[in-house]
């Protein structure tokens, strides 16, 4: 299992970066497309379609909808702020389960849920290449949720004790949330130290990387709550060792559209 995890690792990690970073544009709109509309075929199996032909139909849907939005440049302000929306939804989703499972369990919301969560981020990933920095605001919402992994995996291993959501991913621990917070401020408070931001400035960038990392959580905790509740242990075996793509993407899912708006109230972008 560790030799595919590097192997697979080795091979996806430069077409990845080459991805993000690179590609400008429509082939930017294209590969970012691709990424989601692999997580909505995911999805549709964690929501119950179980044929494969449902599940493709549902990732045609995905890519349709895509193709609107990218046509219409005009929905990205509702369609960021319906994704805000439902992440706030799904904290209340997870903390409540496996209780909260009866408002959504019928197919047809679990299958919009997935439109929630998929369509904003790829949204949030189109803007930050249009806006100042751009591939900078890609890198800081990654290494973002990326540090405050390591550091919850570390902290939650050494000092574990409290279970955060015991229902959904019984692992996970209120001191691994805090430590891997810790480290993402710190790295935060590096950058701005760095960079000579305002006294002002510096605390309002902390303030929003500690409600991306936050909302980060809940996104890793929301794909567990859909794959604990269809009885799945990854969301798919599409990369040999990691699983599937949602399982590598759960919480960037939700940390892109929460920062997107973030930025956007700070006047860093337009919508």
């Amino acid at each position: 299992m560790l030799k595919q995890r590097i192997i697979t690792a080795l091979i996806l990690l430069p077409v990845a970066l080459a991805g993000f970073f690179l590609l400008e544009g429509v082939a930017f709109a294209l590969f970012i497309g691709a990424v989601v509309v692999l997580g909505g075929w995911e999805w549709a199996r964690l929501a119950g379609l179980h044929g494969q032909s449902q599940r493709l139909a549902y990732a045609l849907i995905v890519a349709i909808l895509l193709g609107w939005l990218h046509r219409f440049p005009i929905l990205a302000a509702p369609v960021l702020l319906l994704g805000v929306a439902w992440w706030l939804v799904a904290v209340v989703a997870v903390l409540k389960y496996p209780r909260s499972a009866a408002a959504w369990r019928a197919l047809p919301v679990r299958l919009l849920i997935g439109l929630l969560i998929l369509l904003p981020a790829w949204q949030g990933l189109m803007l930050f290449k249009q806006w100042p920095e751009a591939n900078g605001l890609i890198l800081a919402v990654m290494v973002l949720v990326w540090v405050a992994d390591i550091g919850a995996y570390f902290s939650g291993r050494r000092f574990g004790k409290n279970k955060l959501a015991p229902q959904v991913s019984p692992g996970k621990s209120w001191e691994g949330v805090f430590g891997g917070l810790a480290a993402s401020l710190l790295v935060t408070l590096a950058v701005g130290l760095t960079r000579d931001w305002s006294g002002s400035a510096l605390l309002i960038a902390i303030a929003g990387a500690a409600v991306v990392v936050l909302i980060s959580v809940v996104g890793d905790l929301t794909e567990s709550m859909f794959k604990r509740q269809a009885g799945l242990k990854d969301s798919s075996n599409l990369l040999p060792g990691h699983g599937g793509v949602l399982d590598r993407i759960d919480s960037l899912t939700a940390a892109i559209p929460v920062f997107a708006v973030l930025l956007w109230l700070a006047g860093w972008g337009s919508l």
